[in-house]
């Protein structure tokens, strides 16, 4: 487990850093909604400083996606009162910002020639965090804490969603996206947040007139016909076998085990939030769904780690300390309150996370002998030239591999469309 991983300073092995050396970034999309925004990226990209590093524009739009985040979560924490319009507005701002520095990371990469397999993997880092925020900022933007069961219904198919994507990677080797995916989740909520920030967060309890229905209903439906197509594609991908010996994994391994780490989260969740007798999550949903994401988005970063360095997974993980103790807490009658271990499993979750993440990023850093934040210095002249260099490599090439940035751009360039692209956070939400 990673415990003695931290204590020894190292969790990827050697072979596992070769591995990750040799790794080529595939992907395979159909978005319609990506074409349509690549003037506005290269654009984008245009007007940023070559000597700005692409995974801190990443990690830029990460943050600031957070803070707008946390600022509506502050208004509405259980997801029942009303938060302010300005509020909906600043996470709708947030998530449009962190979407689209998400987006040029890869390009930025290429302009500057530091692309390496530390991007993909910083990339999604990012991304399975993201996740978590966008979901549950959705959630409390419409006020679904007056329906818990579909604000946890909502969030953790978000969260499985992702994590579906990337099982499927490990099985076939291939990052796929099909028209209506990531991008397209992301304007959805963008547009949910500008409704309740012109609106107000009560319009979408407003009853339509058939029966007791709500506005928000609709939203739920299309929440369950798109993640029941979306898991239709992922599972139609893991049948049909995986690229490695005899239809396994690109590791080797049974096409089914990934399902065991997301069931390690998934499962104790909602049994926890169902027979809390101090109704642990219906009180505290926004802190139940933030400590329980965490976990998820550890296990998610070690299934692409292990994609990446075709590498066994491992099914048990210290993040899973805070769950399993809110499980045997309830099965001794609560001899703690509950709320002091959920706050237990987000702070301990959270700073593994980091942590975990952190010196893995140290590790390939080492490896690669390259900087996380930093371009290395390169004379005027010569900046120029590599520029150029870097971009006729990348736009000639018909794979290219993820950025170090991440997201390898959302196309790579306009001459490789999605097969270049590295997802960005929700892909899928």
């Amino acid at each position: 487990m990673d415990l003695f991983n931290y204590k020894d300073h190292y969790i990827l092995t050697p072979q596992q850093l070769r591995k990750l050396s040799e790794h080529k970034y595939s992907c395979f999309s159909a978005s319609l909604m990506d074409p349509l925004l690549q003037p506005w990226w290269n654009w984008l990209v245009s007007k940023t400083p070559l000597w700005l590093a692409p995974n801190l524009i990443t990690i830029v739009g990460l943050i600031l996606n957070i803070v707008t985040t946390l600022i509506l979560i502050s208004y509405s924490p259980n997801g029942v009162d009303a938060p302010p319009r300005w509020t909906c507005f600043l996470c709708a701002l947030g998530l449009f910002i962190y979407q689209s520095l998400d987006s040029i990371d890869g390009k930025q990469a290429r302009r500057t020639n530091t692309s390496s397999p530390l991007g993909e993997l910083f990339d999604h880092g990012c991304d399975s965090i993201s996740t978590v925020f966008v979901a549950l900022s959705a959630c409390i933007s419409c006020q679904l804490g007056h329906y818990p069961n579909w604000l946890f219904f909502q969030c953790f198919c978000a969260i499985a969603l992702f994590y579906c994507a990337h099982w499927q990677t490990y099985v076939s080797g291939t990052l796929r996206f099909g028209r209506i995916d990531v991008t397209e989740a992301q304007f959805s909520i963008i547009a949910i947040h500008l409704v309740s920030a012109v609106m107000g967060p009560e319009f979408w309890l407003t009853k339509i007139g058939i029966g007791d229905i709500e506005i928000w209903y609709g939203l739920s439906i299309a929440t369950i016909v798109c993640g029941l197509f979306s898991l239709a594609y992922v599972f139609s991908v893991i049948v049909a076998g995986g690229v490695g010996k005899n239809g396994s994994t690109v590791a080797g391994t049974s096409v089914l085990s990934p399902s065991i780490p997301l069931t390690l989260v998934v499962l104790p969740a909602l049994i926890i939030a169902q027979k809390s007798p101090e109704n642990i999550f219906t009180e505290n949903c926004s802190l139940y769904i933030m400590a329980f994401g965490m976990v998820a988005a550890k296990v998610t970063n070690k299934l692409v780690i292990a994609h990446m360095t075709k590498a066994e997974m491992e099914y048990l993980d210290w993040s899973l300390l805070g769950p399993a103790l809110l499980f045997l807490n309830q099965y001794f009658n609560c001899i703690v309150p509950e709320l002091w271990l959920l706050w237990f499993t987000l702070i301990w979750g959270t700073q593994d996370l980091l942590r975990y993440c952190a010196q893995v990023c140290l590790e390939i850093c080492k490896h690669l002998r390259i900087d996380l934040f930093r371009i290395p210095y390169t004379p005027k002249g010569a900046s120029m030239a590599s520029t150029a260099t870097s971009t006729h490599h990348h736009t000639s090439s018909s794979h290219s591999q993820s950025s170090f940035g991440g997201n390898a751009d959302k196309n790579g360039g306009s001459s490789h469309r999605k097969s270049t692209r590295l997802t960005n956070k929700n892909k899928p939400h």
